[in-house]
């Protein structure tokens, strides 16, 4: 099995910045691709961020947030900077995992959340 470990979720003043990380374990598997999701109450669960060789991001954080993966692609980043109340939310790490020996049927897998909580 694989399993997602994020960390780096905390309270912050508007216009701070945030590290987040999400490591995946396990093996027998390669990562397709890995991204950030986020869900505030009350609201949808909405793509953030997400890295493929190239990277994508939800139009209100370019030019505050990045991604990255480290060298062994085993772990994704958020860096998040000039933090808005409207960030706050759970973060949620996804990773698109592909078996060793298939070409076809991938997975999907998701960490359970880290809280970013942007106020004065």
């Amino acid at each position: 099995q694989v399993q997602l470990v994020e960390s780096g979720g905390d309270l912050v003043q508007p216009g701070g910045s945030l590290r987040l990380s999400c490591t995946a374990s396990g093996s027998g598997f390669s990562i397709v691709a890995m991204g950030w999701y986020r869900q505030a109450p009350g609201n949808q669960r909405e793509l953030v961020a997400t890295i493929n060789g190239g990277s994508n991001y939800k139009d209100s954080v370019k030019g505050r947030f990045t991604i990255s993966r480290d060298n062994a692609k085993n772990t994704v980043y958020l860096q998040m900077n000039s933090l808005k109340p409207e960030d706050t939310a759970v973060y949620y790490c996804k990773a698109d995992i592909l078996p060793f020996g298939k070409s076809v049927g991938g997975l999907t897998y998701w960490g359970q959340g880290t809280q970013v909580t942007v106020s004065s």
